[in-house]
């Protein structure tokens, strides 16, 4: 199939159309798809190994954005729009997440959850950033008595920023795609 240019053929169905419509639908392919390779298969010609439109290599580094059209029922694409709405993506984006298995997408734990737990997560270490900011000037001044409520933010300082590691890293992760087989990642908690 030559890709820089498309060979066209109008033809007469003569009462055929209704059934080669139907035909493709339950085959879920284009109508031209079935039609062409039912004309291969007549003239004994093969279509396999045929690059399609959108499947031609690229130099290495350029990724190439191609329009896909997809043949999906109205129920399938319902759950499409819904699962990309509840992701905060876009229909293409979700599905291209789905394909390169983006675990937050193929499992119960969702996109926005990941990234909402992130921020609480973030802001904490924030505020914990600003209380030893304020110990530190507390420390200077010499000013030991306002200093003591701090002391129970210092014991559990190292645990508070390991546990906001974890959770940054495994959130990460989860937005990341993996190849298929390879199984969750796990984080050591010591």
């Amino acid at each position: 199939m030559n890709t820089s240019s498309h060979d066209f053929v109008t033809v007469e169905m003569r009462g055929l159309k209704a059934a080669l419509v139907a035909r493709a639908q339950a085959q879920r392919v284009s109508v031209s798809e079935l039609v062409r390779s039912a004309v291969a298969r007549d003239l004994g010609l093969s279509t396999k190994g045929e690059p399609r439109i959108g499947e031609m290599p690229h130099p290495a580094g350029h990724t190439a954005s191609v329009k896909l059209s997809i043949r999906m029922t109205a129920q399938e694409a319902s759950q499409l729009a819904a699962g990309a709405r509840a992701a905060g993506l876009s229909r293409g984006s979700y599905l291209a997440g789905l394909v390169t298995n983006v675990p937050v997408l193929s499992t119960a734990g969702g996109r926005a959850e990941h990234i909402a737990a992130l921020r609480v997560s973030s802001a904490e270490l924030a505020t914990l950033s600003r209380n030893i900011y304020r110990l530190t000037a507390l420390l200077r001044q010499a000013n030991v008595e306002h200093a003591r409520p701090y002391r129970e933010m210092l014991d559990t300082l190292a645990g508070d920023v390991r546990r906001h590691l974890e959770l940054a890293a495994r959130a990460l992760a989860d937005l990341q795609p993996r190849s298929r087989g390879t199984g969750s990642t796990t984080f050591p908690t010591t």
